[in-house]
């Protein structure tokens, strides 16, 4: 899959594409929807396909400090799109000058003479331009104009999380906020995952018999409630699981809110300053501040205890 950052990195002899736009945080299920029927369609017609998507957040360029909590970097989502089969990922970056392009205008840059779109695939919900001033039924007419056809899938789908919400990338993070890990997973198709580098922490895990990844997340991810959980620490694709602690240490007075993983049964290991990941399966109990170190200990021993057990560790 190529992978492009800008219209310049755009092969000039790039041939016809079905293109689908939009931030795309997360690849829930709804994206994977209408990212594999652009892919679909691409190979039916012997064209590539191409998901074009944003850096920052659109909402953070016209509404500073309005940044949401992403579900998924960069990086992480064109390697989902790429699971999904998709040719290339084009991340625009989405600047004040970028923001005040008009609808027509987007789609003659981007759709027109970089991708040569020759079919556009998106949900009904669809806005592009300045002030979002486009719709899909501009876009069908732009796609006569044009030379494009635009076909528009309906992306209601839903389950049990969030008592059956739609799903959304809105709904995701409520889910996540509400340290509901569970109910993220049914609305991406997987768990939940954050990531970042491993940094020296206060060592209170390697005290206590329970040595954790304190893990410096990247800026802006979307992280579970505070509370404890069973999940995997995955180290250079090494998946180990864990038991995953996020919050501020109150039993400690702690201040400063983290995410540290305990890697189960795991002995030796040395992950300062690599990056890791981390995937939430399960919610077990929410953050205490225990009167005693004995009572504190007996209880990240059953916290460990169910973790193991969620994961199938033997």
């Amino acid at each position: 899959m190529q992978r492009w950052r800008g219209l310049t990195d755009v092969p000039e002899d790039w041939g016809r594409s079905v293109v689908t736009i939009g931030s795309f945080d997360g690849v829930h299920q709804g994206h994977q929807l209408i990212i594999g029927r652009a892919v679909a369609r691409a190979r039916e017609l012997g064209a590539r396909s191409v998901v074009v998507t944003f850096d920052p957040h659109p909402s953070e360029v016209v509404r500073p400090g309005s940044h949401p909590p992403l579900l998924a970097p960069h990086h992480r989502r064109a390697e989902l799109m790429g699971a999904l089969g998709v040719d290339a990922v084009l991340v625009l970056p989405f600047t004040a000058e970028f923001s005040q392009l008009s609808a027509e205008e987007f789609v003659r840059q981007v759709l027109v003479e970089a991708l040569h779109a020759q079919v556009v695939v998106e949900g009904p919900n669809f806005r592009f331009g300045h002030r979002a001033a486009g719709n899909v039924e501009l876009l069908a007419e732009l796609g006569e104009r044009h030379d494009f056809v635009v076909e528009v899938l309906d992306l209601r789908i839903s389950g049990t999380a969030g008592d059956g919400a739609p799903f959304s990338s809105t709904l995701a993070r409520r889910l996540i906020a509400e340290g509901d890990v569970a109910g993220v997973a049914e609305v991406l198709g997987r768990p939940h995952q954050v990531e970042g580098v491993v940094v020296r922490g206060a060592q209170r895990g390697r005290e206590l018999g329970y040595p954790t990844a304190n893990v410096e997340t990247l800026p802006h991810t979307a992280i579970p409630a505070d509370g404890v959980y069973a999940g995997w620490l995955t180290v250079d694709q090494e998946r180990m699981p864990a038991a995953i602690s996020v919050g501020t240490n109150p039993t400690f007075d702690g201040t400063e809110r983290t995410v540290e993983a305990y890697a189960i049964d795991r002995v030796g290991l040395d992950l300062y300053g690599l990056h890791v990941a981390v995937d939430f399966l399960a919610y077990l109990r929410g953050m205490e501040k225990f009167d005693t170190i004995e009572a504190l200990l007996d209880r990240m021993a059953d916290d460990v205890k169910r973790a193991r057990e969620l994961t199938d560790v033997d």
